[in-house]
């Protein structure tokens, strides 16, 4: 944990008491701070109290001696209005800050000069976290991996002049958190998303450009026209760019050219590793992920053989196009995470002749913006609540049957995939989310996974 020093002996409000709402609200302790910490919910309230964490009702305490409220990134800052909290700190004349910004004033305070790779955009976040933390592991660093990706990030240890600190940002942290400064901010893509929250897209935009305008060197995506207009204004600025991306052969940057991850400086073109057969990398929109990171790899000082041997081993994440085992000629992949058409298109495009399970409780819009990929279907196996109106967008393009659960639909899609000969996959990539059936996306997940297992003759694969 990070003990926040830089917050001893000032009074703090802190305002929902989730996983990292408690991490945060410990770490302020153990920091010094005069806390009074408070939620909604009075369960999480009072397994806070009984943890020992500082209680009381904000809404009761006298705000004219508080310095800060630290917010939970779930809560809102400013749309679709104000959380009562933020109207209570700004009218007191007391900061609105979060998590990520308390590590940002122990790392300055600590130890400036601790390697940060700071990683936002609307997608490929937390893969392009993950890759980055591993090739920096397996390179023999001092790597902590923390920030929206799942670990809080005031439970890493605290900072060192050697230790890198690799951090997936979301918009809402971005947004409390002022005085961010990482060596190497990375800002993957940009598509509407979140603006509940941030109101406009303009808005969000802003938010996310925030991470790389204030970074050593700010490696963004290019490949839409709002990074492309963040690239050149930051640049035009006088900040080191290094542009990426996965459809494009740059003039000058890190771009992927369907096969290879290819760097060009001063002109001159050169290979710096071939993603074909890395399964953890399949499809285009890894292509970017592995351009980022070697784009933030080499300004962070690894070498080019350091790089290429993290990108050859990485596992891939749980979930992510995850590949569980092979049966035969049939290869099993657990996308889970595809909670939605948009985050589903980057496996179907990936595979050349799919056996697709989709379905659960649906998202506005369905399936029909995915209907480019209908040719590479072979069959679809669909579940849950969504069923019937994926059956009607399918029609008689495609065959398809209504396995309802999943367990089924793995077995069905298992056997008929088997009867071809050809190279052929199995893939659950829902487009949905999984509420109807399972508690989130992971337990969905684990559940193919284990489905999976069960087939006769199925060969695993093995991470890492």
């Amino acid at each position: 944990m990070i003990p926040v020093a830089t917050s001893a002996g000032k009074r703090v409000a802190l305002f929902g008491l989730g996983g990292s709402g408690r991490a945060t609200a410990q770490a302020l302790v153990e920091g010094g701070a005069d806390l009074t910490a408070f939620d909604d919910n009075p369960d999480s309230v009072a397994a806070a109290s009984a943890a020992g964490i500082p209680t009381g009702d904000l809404k009761a305490v006298d705000w004219s001696g508080v310095d800060a409220l630290v917010l939970s990134p779930g809560v809102p800052l400013t749309h679709p209005r104000p959380h009562w909290t933020v109207d209570l700190a700004k009218a007191a004349g007391a900061e609105v800050i979060g998590d990520v910004e308390l590590f940002a004033r122990e790392r300055a305070a600590q130890a400036p000069e601790a390697p940060l790779v700071a990683i936002t955009g609307t997608n490929g976040k937390s893969t392009t976290t993950a890759l980055i933390a591993h090739c920096i592991r397996a390179s023999g660093r001092d790597t902590q991996l923390g920030g929206n990706i799942g670990v809080a990030v005031l439970t890493l240890e605290p900072p060192r002049p050697d230790r890198f600190y690799v951090v997936e940002c979301s918009s809402y942290q971005i947004d409390l958190a002022p005085s961010l400064k990482p060596s190497v901010g990375i800002l993957l893509n940009l598509t509407p998303d979140h603006l509940d929250r941030h109101g406009t897209m303009e808005n969000y935009a802003a938010i996310k450009e925030r991470l790389v305008a204030a970074s050593d060197v700010a490696v963004v995506g290019v490949d839409d026209d709002h990074c492309r207009t963040i690239a050149a204004r930051l640049e035009a600025n006088g900040r080191r760019v290094v542009r990426i991306s996965q459809t494009e052969a740059l003039e000058e940057g890190v771009f992927f050219d369907g096969a290879q991850v290819m760097r060009r400086m001063a002109g001159y073109p050169e290979a710096i590793f071939d993603l074909t057969g890395i399964g953890s990398l399949r499809g285009r929109h890894n292509g970017q992920n592995a351009a980022a990171a070697v784009a933030a790899l080499t300004a962070a000082g690894l070498s080019v053989f350091e790089l290429t041997a993290g990108l050859r081993s990485f596992p891939g994440l749980a979930h992510r196009m995850e590949e569980i085992g092979r049966q035969g000629d049939v290869l099993f992949v657990n996308d889970s995470k595809a909670t939605n058409a948009e985050a589903a298109a980057p496996a179907l495009a990936a595979f050349p002749r799919i056996h697709w399970i989709a379905g659960g409780l649906p998202k506005a819009g369905g399936i029909t913006s995915l209907s480019g990929f209908f040719p590479r279907i072979a069959k679809a196996y669909l579940i849950g609540e969504a069923a019937p109106a994926f059956a009607a967008t399918l029609g008689e393009r495609i065959p398809y049957e209504i396995s309802g659960t999943l367990a089924a639909a793995v077995e069905h899609a298992a056997r008929d995939a088997g009867e071809t000969g050809q190279e052929e996959v199995v893939l659950l990539s829902p487009a949905c989310a999984s509420f109807d059936q399972f508690r989130n996306f992971e337990v969905r997940g684990d559940a193919f996974r284990e489905a999976v297992k069960g087939l006769p003759g199925i060969e695993l694969i093995r991470k890492g």
